[in-house]
């Protein structure tokens, strides 16, 4: 598969663009969120579909990928669908195509549900760079949300969030009329209108506002947002005091956030993007890059609002005489106020190239995720676009936060490496189908829990027996952990060796009980198995406990068939097994499956099964091989949000 068709698959929206920012190729959800067809975006220039505020931004993010060869982010804005426009957190990496072997950059959005908060920084950085206000009103909720912006103008709000009443009450009767106006607008953006309101502390302000529509994410939800000038030139000595406890609170606010959104993190990529996205504006920087020492080398990423290469930092070793691995294996921070403080302390080696050339003024912050004698996990450093002195109150709340981050670094890491050992596992112990079985074509594929170590009971299998006969089981052992996958092990391998002296499927699932039950394994299993004899398609099958087979075929019609049997595995002693025959007829199929794929949260066994078996039957009436039916039904189990392993094993008479 090339990289247009893994970007074509994807859910969220995605483009391959060309070194210049031509748009290659993009997905359906890309084309929705530009407001425009596919045909209409391609061949184009991604900048040039965006609103003109936002092409500086797009040409620094697609700069920034092709010329560094490092990950980037950026919160931008697209046109969208209708309305209102919609606010997307944007990862942008250089990548090559397998097919041509060209450089292509790979812009695509990533999920902020967890962290809507960062999409609305860039908001917050305008806002408070134009002396404005930023509130959002949430219309279902309708509660209005105090974003920040202009330090003064939170004095006008006692609480971070208020209801539209309380607002109402607190705006001028005349002026009421248009309040109302202004959040229930149906226009993408409103008229500045202006407003009479009520502080608690220093009687009537005089306010300008205005209101847009903006959609938080792809797919996410839509809200009204709101600016706010204060022209009031009263109580001057009154108002400084509340600008300082606003700020402070605003600043107390990022903190937490911050906090909050590192610590709720559960992949590195999380870690990471919750650091680049909030550390600048959480410290008052420009930009924030982020390295991680990995086998005594850096690996670097930045937001792209770092104003020096760090490119070039890929692959430095820790032990270089600069300012960022020092941190790193020392884990003392560095906290440099300009470019000549910089060169008085490491006149050996230059922290970034081209540093020098950067006006006197920038400032750099650097500190480690670890503390000192730990093993070193990496850095992160903030920039500043002119000299900056921190002060001891913000050297300690960044070590602190830093620690936090490397905390929530090493937790996620350790479950990662957990999650990846139990899949390998799992993997391993799940066998490879035969190769070449004439007249017969067999396809399976599995996907893991998403509890616990990711690592479950559900098995398939499928060997040639001694007389030519091809044999076929699925079955899943109670659990989602090590024991599970080992008490999995041991049934398959012993049907398979039973299976080779006695074929009969209800012999096997017979002996198989009794050998289980003996051991006193504290483990049950459903089973089917089922025998087929590829030149007349003769079908012998048993059932232990297992959920019902599907037949398929190719006129696009399906039917269950609940298989004869008895309880599952390793709990009753001397249990019997019946079995019964049947026929495959040409161009159908059989598909077993285990419970994850046709029960869930939200999905009877009945609907699952019949979900599952018109989804097999149209695969196989438009021509699609097993591998792709497989396929389809495993995707159709994993939208509906399973829980439980799934796996699905399809043997076709052809």
């Amino acid at each position: 598969m090339d990289a247009s068709d893994e970007i074509l698959q994807m859910a969220t929206p995605s483009a391959l663009l060309a070194l210049d920012g031509v748009i290659r190729s993009l997905n359906e959800a890309m084309a929705r969120t530009l407001g425009r067809s596919v045909e209409q975006c391609a061949g184009r220039g991604f900048g040039e579909l965006l609103p003109t505020s936002q092409l500086s931004a797009v040409e620094s993010l697609v700069s920034h990928a092709a010329t560094t060869k490092t990950v980037a982010m950026r919160v931008l804005e697209f046109p969208g669908p209708g309305a209102a426009s919609v606010v997307c957190l944007v990862e942008a990496r250089r990548v090559t195509d397998p097919v041509g072997g060209e450089a292509l950059v790979w812009v695509h959005s990533l999920d902020a549900r967890n962290d809507r908060g960062g999409l609305l920084i860039p908001f917050r950085l305008a806002a408070k760079a134009a002396n404005l206000g930023l509130c959002m009103y949430s219309p279902q909720e309708r509660m209005l949300e105090w974003l920040g912006g202009a330090p003064a103008l939170a004095a006008l709000f006692p609480e971070a969030s208020m209801s539209l009443s309380e607002v109402v009450r607190r705006v001028h009767p005349d002026d009421r009329g248009a309040l109302r106006r202004l959040v229930r607008s149906a226009a993408p953006r409103s008229p500045w209108i202006r407003l009479r309101f009520l502080t608690e502390h220093d009687g009537w302000h005089f306010l300008v506002c205005r209101a847009r529509r903006i959609i938080l994410g792809s797919g996410g939800p839509e809200r009204v947002f709101g600016v706010i000038h204060d022209e009031t030139k009263r109580q001057v000595r009154r108002r400084r005091a509340l600008i300082a406890l606003s700020a402070e609170r605003q600043r107390a606010d990022e903190i937490a956030a911050f906090s909050s959104a590192v610590m709720t993190a559960v992949t590195e990529q999380e870690v990471q993007q919750v650091i680049l996205t909030r550390l600048a504006a959480t410290f008052g920087g420009t930009g924030a890059a982020l390295a991680f020492n990995t086998n005594g080398r850096l690996r670097v990423s930045s937001d792209a609002g770092i104003p020096i290469p760090v490119a070039a930092l890929h692959g430095l070793p820790l032990d270089a005489p600069s300012a960022l691995p020092h941190v790193i294996r020392t884990g003392e921070p560095q906290f440099i106020s300009n470019q000549a403080d910089y060169i008085r302390r490491w006149p050996r080696g230059a922290m970034v190239p081209y540093f020098d050339q950067l006006d006197s003024g920038y400032a750099i912050s650097i500190t480690s995720l670890s503390p000192g004698g730990d093993q070193p996990l990496g850095a992160w450093l903030v920039t500043y676009d002119s000299e900056h002195r921190s002060s001891p109150d913000e050297r300690v709340l960044m070590s602190t936060l830093a620690d936090l981050a490397g905390q929530a670094l090493k937790r996620v890491r350790l479950q990662e490496a957990r999650v990846e050992l139990a899949t390998a596992l799992q993997q391993a112990m799940l066998p490879m189908l035969p190769e070449h079985l004439p007249g017969l074509e067999a396809a399976a594929c599995y996907q893991p829990s998403r509890d616990g170590l990711d690592i479950g009971g559900d098995w398939y299998d499928a060997f040639v027996l001694p007389d030519g006969a091809i044999a076929l089981e699925i079955g899943d052992v109670q659990g989602h952990d090590v024991d599970a996958a080992a008490a999995m092990g041991q049934v398959r391998a012993s049907m398979r060796a039973i299976a080779a002296h006695e074929p009969d499927p209800a012999t096997v699932l017979t002996r198989t009980n009794e050998l289980l039950v003996t051991m006193d394994v504290p483990r049950f299993a459903s089973c089917t198995m089922l025998r087929i004899n590829a030149d007349d398609g003769r079908v012998t099958g048993a059932s232990a406990g297992h959920v019902p087979l599907l037949y398929a075929r190719d006129d696009g019609s399906h039917s269950i068939r609940e298989m004869s049997g008895g309880p599952v595995l390793g709990v009753l002693p001397h249990a019997d097994y019946a079995e019964e025959t049947f026929t495959l007829d040409k161009d159908a199929a059989l598909v077993m499956v285990t419970d994850g794929v046709v029960e869930g949260p939200a999905l009877t066994l009945d609907a699952g099964l019949e979900r599952a078996g018109t989804l097999a039957a149209q695969a196989i009436h438009d021509g699609l091989n097993a591998e792709e039916t497989a396929d389809r039904i495993l995707d159709a189990a994993v939208a509906v949000d399973h829980l439980d392993d799934v796996a699905v094993l399809i043997i076709r008479r052809t």
